[in-house]
């Protein structure tokens, strides 16, 4: 049962990821990681965010 619930996640991050959204994951990640880091984080992840727009749009 665990190797199907995986497998099927996996197809699903795969089809979600398809396309540009494979292209912007690295910005959207970095994005991610920035925006824990307290006080400064959100304004830091902007250029990775525009980053991410740009590549989907």
């Amino acid at each position: 049962m665990r190797r199907v619930t995986r497998a099927a996640c996996l197809l699903a991050a795969m089809l979600a990821l398809s396309g540009c959204g494979l292209a912007a994951a690295p910005c959207r990640v970095g994005s991610a990681v920035l925006k824990i880091v307290p006080l400064i984080g959100h304004a830091a992840a902007t250029p990775t965010d525009a980053c991410a727009d740009a590549i989907d749009g």
